[in-house]
């Protein structure tokens, strides 16, 4: 897992609240196990028109956000099913962070699993984030994780909370495989002594 630690670029504005994770990316898209290739589906019912041509009112098609590494959207974001593809099909497309008011606890938990920063702000803090996205390329945000602040183009900070083991996660580039590895030398010790103790297993 990529490592986390100050992320400064374009913000794009999704003023939806309760985005589901079917819209974050459809069932069709859930065959693969795999992790990359999701990105041309975020969002594809939103992003495309019937005929597959792009839809030009939907913002990541937008210009000034087709390279947008942050995702600044309404309440209780990634609602609805589990799917793991939500925050793959985010990380594909290039977001690294999403910010919002609330989210489902499962999206919430999975984003840190695969090295995305959900923050949550407060409802006035999200108002003044929408403002500072809607500048558009002209305006970028950053996400300093070792300060836990955000910074507008305007020289704002937003200070935000997240679980220290979390942070740590994040900084280091640990996933669940990872934090297993870093006690691979007492696994190795336990394993060996345990086939001493019992050489007939």
């Amino acid at each position: 897992m990529d490592k986390f630690s100050v992320l400064e670029g374009v913000a794009a504005p999704l003023k939806l609240v309760n985005v589901d994770t079917d819209m974050i990316i459809p069932k069709q898209y859930l065959k693969t196990i795999k992790r990359t290739g999701l990105g041309k589906g975020l969002f594809s019912e939103m992003r495309y028109n019937e005929d597959g041509s792009e839809n030009p009112e939907f913002v990541l098609n937008q210009p000034a956000y087709r390279n947008a590494k942050v995702l600044v959207a309404g309440d209780n974001f990634g609602c609805g099913s589990s799917r793991e593809h939500a925050p793959w099909a985010l990380l594909d497309f290039g977001i690294r962070c999403v910010i919002s008011t609330s989210f489902a606890d499962i999206f919430y938990n999975n984003c840190f699993k695969n090295g995305i920063l959900p923050i949550i702000v407060t409802q006035e803090e999200l108002d003044k984030l929408f403002e500072d996205a809607e500048r558009g390329a002209n305006a970028t945000l950053t996400v300093d994780l070792p300060t836990q602040e955000i910074r507008g183009p305007d020289g704002g900070k937003i200070h935000f909370e997240i679980d220290p083991f979390r942070k740590r996660c994040l900084l280091e580039g640990l996933d669940d495989i990872g934090l297993t590895l870093q006690k691979v030398a007492s696994i190795n010790s336990y394993e060996t002594a345990k086939a001493t103790e019992r050489s007939w297993l």
